[in-house]
This record gives structure tokens, sequence and C-alpha cells, in this order.
């Protein structure tokens, strides 16, 4: 190829036999690309370079000087990556890819690029010294994957000056994941053989395997999601991240690799490798970066091995501010009053994943005082609150919601939050707490706020004891906000907006948006998640409805007429305001009666 483009360039009398001769020379004592020495000596321009390269390769050429790059797109593509290939990501279509590359035909670069990014790979061809310059201007040094406290549980050498001291005490290890290049694992048919968990006592940090989770978990927080799935079939793995409460599948890895992949991530979490036959929990904290994210590993066995789910709780994108969570001014009114009674039970209700752990955290957020004495009994802890005591319950020595509220009430407690009440003698404490002085916060998983009292009732709770002790209760749920780089208006028909159970009269004069999908949002039209939000505080009336049994559809008529905002017209607030989809709004709210 070198000398084709050689005697390219010398038959089109842009270089001369000399500068051939020098570049060739230069080339055989310090390696590289014969483009890159031409340019170098000063025998060819940059430009003019990549015109002849694109002819003599048959392919399209791109000037990165004169190309700006997003750098969500940039973000696909790590740094060492970069380097090793010398690639810059362009622009991302769909499942599709476009990248400059020195060299294009490079195969192993690209299979390895379609593997590691799940996306089909559009090269085009830019010289090498504009590659270099390019990936200096564009990333910093890749960073080193090593574990805070310098013990790498899997083996291997550490580099501990690496590491800078996080100044919090866990009992989790702390360990730094950042970029790593891992090798090219494709799915294999044919390929029946699994790695076994004793191969992983042999260098095991090393290993594709290591540097494939590793590489996965980085990627997973750098995309802002919340769960990685870990899925084993009958001839592959799926991998799928959840991003905005939606599931992405990123890569499919050959069934060679199940064991390993699961015994790392096993080892990560400080779970028994050897059981396979039960589900195992296991905690770690690690540093993506600069920033710290607390991940939470359960197993279970399946049909063709065992599935692994990895929670993602990333700090530094958490804001513990209930005037940022999404609630209307009147519900977040009404909300705010609840919490600041000296006693009484407050209660957040939702399915798993809702947020219901962050509006509580928030709201002690907001009562956090030196005055105050705030407990609170949480399995598991999800964030370290100061100022805050928190205990983890550990329900395999008999730590459990009750027995921790029994010994909370000798603590002098003024605040406890209990993380669910989920059995009779839990609920029980709790209203005890509360008709003794203490302001008790807690969840409940149920769909909305009113049908919570006969959840609470269904479980053996007293209804006069409940009554005389619930203050309030919030129902929520997270729906996704449009992306405000692709947010495009659409019409709906009133026909639509009429079987949905909207009014369309209200909506006449009111602009739809959509979005249509772009690289800053990975191609959802949306980003980012919002709460919405339904407070319902028990008045007298109320009272005396719970204290007769009534069923949820009364309960819920009579907060509606005192001016509850239920779920459905949380949302509608926030598709009035263009901020949600219609698609959205239907999908995690169902019409009022």
């Amino acid at each position: 190829m070198n000398a084709k483009l050689g005697q390219l360039l010398l038959d089109s009398g842009i270089i001369t036999d000399k500068q051939l001769e020098e570049a060739l020379t230069l080339q055989g004592k310090d390696g590289g690309r014969l483009g890159y020495h031409l340019v170098n000596i000063n025998a060819i321009s940059e430009p003019d370079l990549n015109q002849y390269l694109a002819r003599q390769q048959s392919i399209d050429a791109i000037n990165l000087d004169e190309t700006e790059v997003d750098p969500d797109v940039l973000a696909l593509i790590p740094s060492e990556i970069a380097w090793r290939y010398e690639v810059i990501p362009l622009e991302r279509d769909g499942r599709t890819l476009v990248v400059a590359m020195t060299d294009p035909h490079n195969l192993f670069a690209v299979d390895d690029l379609r593997f590691s990014l799940g996306m089909e790979i559009e090269p085009h061809i830019c010289a090498s010294s504009m590659v270099r310059r390019a990936i200096s201007k564009f990333y910093k040094e890749g960073e080193a994957i090593v574990p805070v406290d310098g013990d790498d549980k899997a083996g291997g050498t550490i580099d501990t000056s690496l590491v800078e001291a996080s100044g919090e005490a866990d009992e989790m290890t702390e360990m730094l994941i950042g970029d790593e290049v891992f090798e090219s694992m494709i799915v294999d048919d044919d390929d029946d053989d699994e790695i076994d968990e004793e191969d992983l006592s042999l260098e095991l940090s090393d290993s594709p395997v290591v540097k494939l989770v590793n590489s996965l978990i980085a990627d997973a927080v750098r995309r802002g999601a919340s769960d990685i799935h870990f899925e084993p079939f009958e001839r592959f793995v799926r991998v799928r991240f959840r991003i905005d409460g939606v599931l992405h599948e990123v890569m499919r890895p050959s069934r060679r690799y199940r064991s390993a992949m699961v015994s790392r991530l096993k080892i990560l979490g400080g779970m028994d490798i050897a059981e396979h036959n039960l589900p195992q929990d296991g905690r770690q904290k690690v540093r993506v970066g600069d920033r710290f994210v607390d991940m939470r590993l359960a197993t279970l066995p399946t049909l063709f091995g065992e599935k692994v789910e990895v929670r993602l709780l990333d700090r530094s994108t958490v804001l513990l501010d209930l005037d940022t969570l999404g609630f209307e001014e009147e519900p977040l009114k009404e909300f705010r009053k609840s919490i600041i009674r000296p006693f009484g039970i407050v209660l957040v209700t939702g399915p798993t994943g809702c947020g219901k752990t962050t509006t509580l955290y928030s709201a002690l957020t907001e009562l956090n005082h030196i005055s105050v004495n705030i407990m609170t009994a949480e399995n598991p802890v999800e964030f370290n609150l100061k100022g805050i005591n928190q205990v983890q319950m550990k329900e395999e020595i008999g730590l459990t919601f009750a027995n921790a509220l029994r010994a909370y009430l000798r603590q002098d407690p003024d605040i406890i939050m209990v993380g669910e009440i989920r059995d009779k003698e839990t609920s029980e404490i709790a209203i005890r707490a509360a008709l003794t002085g203490h302001l008790v916060l807690s969840t409940t998983h149920t769909n909305d706020a009113p049908s919570t009292i006969n959840r609470l009732i269904d479980i053996g709770t007293e209804p006069f004891m409940l009554s005389t002790s619930l203050v309030c209760v919030a129902s929520q749920r997270l729906i996704r906000k449009l992306c405000p780089q692709c947010r495009t208006e659409i019409d709906i028909p009133s026909e639509t907006l009429q079987e949905a159970g909207i009014d369309p009269e209200r909506f006449k004069d009111v602009t739809f948006y959509e979005g249509t999908g772009c690289s800053y949002c990975n191609n959802t039209g949306y980003k980012g998640r919002m709460g919405i939000f339904e407070v319902m505080t028990i008045d007298e009336e109320l009272r005396q409805l719970i204290e007769s049994d009534a069923n949820s559809i009364q309960i819920e008529k009579a907060a509606l007429s005192k001016g509850m905002i239920n779920l459905r017209e949380a949302a509608l607030r926030k598709l009035e305001r263009g901020e949600t989809s219609f698609e959205e709004v239907i999908k995690e709210t169902i019409a009022s009666f």
C-alpha cells in the first residue's frame, strides 16, 4: 500500500523522488505510515494527502480540522481505543457510527468497534497526522482500572499511585473503573466450551473478560444507565442497559464467556462464585473518572445459566432537592406541610424504580438540622446522608424493619425513616411511633395514593389506628423528558385524545411535541426523566372514610373533590408545557374515572 501511495503521488507530480526516498527512510527508521512522514517533511499537505488516500483506497475522506464532533458521539469511543486504532467518531445515525480512521481496511479494528459498541461502523479515511492531532485535542489521557484500596480481589498487579483517596468510610471496596480495551468476543455458535471458574485465578485482571465487564460498567455510567442486565441464552449472553427507564441491547458476547462474566461480577460484588443454584446479592462502590457509583448486584439461576442484574446509583447525578423532582406547585406545598409536622406518618408509594427513595432522601435532606435526631432503617442503604443515622437491615441475623424500629424508639429520635412497610408488625410499630410524638417516613408498593389505605388494612393494620396516625400519602411515577435537541411539533387528532380520556377542548390551543431522535439522546427522542406526583393529605372526612373501611374508589373521589391532583393530571400539565410526549403520558398513567 505504501509503495502504491508513494508511486501515485510521484506520478501525479505532488512529490519528488528525493522526498519519497527521504520519507521511506524515516519510515524504515521510526515506523508509522508513509503519508505521516510525507506530511512531516512538508512534501504534501494533509488535505491533499487525504484526497489521494481516498482515491487510492476508494473510500470517502474527511478533513478533521474542519469537522465539529458532538461530545456525546465522541464519548462512544474511549480514548485508549481511539489511540490504539487511530480512530475518531464523527456522527451517529441510528445504529450506524461514522468514524474517521487512518486505516479503514483494518478489519480487526472495525470488527472490534462493531462488537464493543453494538453498532455498524462506516469508516472514512483521514491522514494519520490529522487523526492523531484530533485525538490529542478531543481526548484526555485514558484512565486505569484499579481498586481504590489497592487490593484487587480478582488478582493482578495494582498501581495504587493512580488512586485518589475518597475520604469516605464504606463497607464496600472502592474501585476505579475507567476506559479499557478488551478483545473481540463475537458470538460463535460452534463454540461449546465455556471458560471455567478455575481459569479466573490466572491473571484475571488482564483477561478479556475483566476488560469487557469493566468497559461495560464504565460505558453504562457514561450513558446514564440505571441498570445493566447480563442475560444468558442458549447461544449468547445478551447485555442490556436501562436508560431513562427503557432497556436497550448493547452487546451479545458468545456463550463461551457466560461463566467467566458471571464469576467476574460475583467477585466484584463479594459473592460466592462456587454457588450457582441459589440467588445471591452483593454490593460494590466504584469510581468512573471523578464520579462515584454504588453498584448493587443480584444473581438469579435461569435455564441457561445465572442472570446478573447490576443496579447503578450514580451519586453525582442525584440532586436531593424537592424542588427539582417534578412536583407541581400545590402538591409540593402540601407535601412540605406534611413533613414539617412534629408527628404522624408520611408515605411515598409507587412501583419499584420510580424514585421513592430519592423523594424520601430529599425530604430528609430538607429536615436535616443539628437540632433534630434522624434515624433510618433501610435495605439497602442507597446513599450516605451526612448527619443522619442510617442502619442497614440484615434479616439473616434478625435485624428487620420491625426490630430496628423497636430499638430506635429507645434512641430518642425525632424523625424515623423506614425503608418499607411490608407487614403488620412493621406497620403497628410505625403507627405506635407516630402516636407517641415521632414523624415517620416510609414507602409502600401501591399503584396510587388512595389504594395505599386498602393495602395497609389488607396486611392487618387496624383502620382506626391508621386514620389517627396517617398524615399524607404521596404516589409517584417517572416519565421521560423530551430531548431538547430534537423536539419537533406534531399534530394529535381530537379523536385520539378522546380515546385516551383527555378533553380535546383543553388542548385545542396546545402545541404537542415528540422527539425524532438524535446523537444527544441516543436516538430515543428522550433525555432524562422527571417525577409526576399525587399528594393526598388526610383530613377529617378521609379519616372517617378510612375508619368506615371505604374502598379506594370512594377515597379517591373524596380526595379529588378537595383538589388533589392525581397522576394523570400531573402528567397532563407537563404535556401542556411541552416537557413530555403524549405517548409517555398514556404509557405511565391511566385515565381517571
